[in-house]
């Protein structure tokens, strides 16, 4: 346990200031338009290519990790609810530098991913631009969310309360559309058209095994497949940073765990379900929505353009609320002495806008990545970040461990919400996780992922132990 304090007040001392204004529907609502955005609208056509109808198990197996990963979360933010979250966890009950990687990482992760947001809204707008430049869209639709966080909390929690409204209102219509297409009148449209020379399949679950069966790739494709899965689940965990803006913290988790967990597992496994017995997976890439290319199957009137237009408002909702989290966690840094002082200044709004510009650098990597190398930009975005998610999942799961031993010791009282199983379910998830970054090493898409990770965390450590010496 850190050796800063004798409690984890001082922490929460440190890190006062933000406005707790944010209720328990709307922090509900923020936490499924950060999980609901490119991952499920693009990035599933990756998975799909990677392994095919299999796809189903993989993010049924991400789906379990971010299941655990939620509960010990749930339980530590119900404890201490603070903007710092998981650092501030890991800074207290693992060591100070665990506290600092975790959240640089995890900065760094998110800071990149809102990189592959924004570079996923510049593929999005070639449906309807396709001669103007990405960059173009990448600069505009920045301009506009740095404003919106900028505000206040408040101004951020009620327009993102709306772009997950809408997300979620969207994949609720296309969940009844496509679900009766392919159970209620599966004779309405007699093949996907997936183009000329795809061999498309009629419509129904024997998509599922009709081109070279259900795992097509074997069970490394659908292992692989976990890696963009967890990607896809990715800015769950912002629920606990936003629990410091919370208005009843307690109350907000506990209701924010139960109905975004649940909720997301339902639409990424349904929608993802209804997508293979529509469009053939031979089919899927980055190139297009998986979700246009069903709309484009079904020969909705106008229902593509509709459609495209629902994910780039998913990718500018996910994009809204992960500039959020790497404000908050950039202002953690800084009134942890880990980040210089301007980054924990707080605005007459109760803004850190220092630490929001600063977090806005991935959108500059994503603009010049968009100009040197449009065609391969995402992919390369998603591997690098993937490193600081992973390893900060990792390390929630490692913490939790070390949580409950703490209060074991002290015979502190029970809390409101408890992850089952324990231990077996946390060690469970952090097995799961280490498995899963391990593989990267062993993939042509992901070996970015630590030849960029590893070098970074020994970078991180050696600024550590430098300013440590200096103090």
């Amino acid at each position: 346990m850190s050796d800063q304090g004798s409690s984890f007040d001082n922490i929460i001392e440190r890190e006062r200031g933000l406005r707790r204004q944010l209720s328990a529907r709307r922090l509900t609502m923020i936490a499924i338009g950060g999980a609901i955005g490119t991952g499920l609208f693009l990035g599933s056509g990756f998975a799909i290519s990677l392994a095919g109808p299999a796809v189903l198990v993989s993010y049924a197996v991400g789906a379990v990790i971010a299941l655990l990963l939620m509960g010990c979360l749930a339980e530590m933010t119900v404890a201490h609810p603070t903007s710092g979250s998981f650092g501030a966890y890991a800074e207290y009950y693992i060591d100070p530098l665990a506290g600092f990687l975790v959240r640089y990482a995890y900065w760094t992760s998110i800071v990149l991913a809102v990189g592959t947001e924004v570079t996923a809204v510049a593929l999005y707008m070639r449906f309807w631009f396709p001669a103007l430049p990405g960059w173009l869209w990448i600069v505009a639709f920045s301009a506009l969310l740095i404003g919106v966080n900028a505000r206040s909390v408040n101004v951020f929690g009620a327009v993102e309360y709306w772009f997950s409204a809408l997300k979620v209102t969207a994949i609720v219509i296309f969940i009844l559309l496509a679900g009766y297409i392919v159970l209620g009148a599966p004779s309405a449209v007699p093949a996907a058209a997936a183009g000329p020379g795809s061999g498309a399949a009629a419509v129904g679950f024997r998509n599922y095994t009709a081109h070279g069966g259900f795992l097509p790739r074997g069970l490394w494709g659908a292992w692989v497949a976990v890696i963009v899965a967890i990607f896809s689940y990715l800015s769950i965990e912002m629920i606990a940073v936003a629990a410091g803006e919370a208005a009843q913290p307690e109350v907000a988790i506990t209701r924010a765990f139960r109905s975004t967990v649940f909720r997301l597992i339902l639409f990424y496994l349904l929608t993802l379900a209804l997508v293979l017995a529509i469009v053939p997976w031979t089919t899927a890439g980055i190139e297009e929505s998986p979700f246009v290319k069903v709309m484009r199957a079904l020969h909705v009137p106008a229902a593509a353009g509709i459609f495209n237009f629902v994910i780039l408002v998913a990718a500018l909702s996910a994009m809204n609320s992960q500039l959020y989290i790497t404000t908050r966690m950039m202002f953690s840094l800084s009134r942890a002495h880990h980040a210089p002082r301007r980054f924990g200044v707080l605005n007459r709004r109760g803004v850190p806008v220092q630490a929001l510009l600063l977090s806005s650098i991935g959108i500059a990597l994503a603009a010049l990545l968009s100009i040197v190398a449009p065609q391969s930009a995402f992919i390369l975005m998603v591997s690098i970040s993937a490193f600081g998610a992973m390893f900060t999942w990792m390390m929630i799961f490692i913490t939790h461990y070390r949580f409950r031993r703490a209060r074991a010791r002290t015979a502190a009282a029970p809390l409101r919400f408890r992850m089952v199983g324990f231990p077996a379910t946390t060690l469970l998830g952090a097995a799961l996780m280490g498995a899963a970054l391990l593989t990267t090493a062993f993939t042509d898409s992901f070996r970015m992922t630590l030849l960029f990770g590893l070098p970074f965390l020994a970078c991180l450590s050696a600024a550590y132990w430098i300013r440590r010496r200096q103090e």
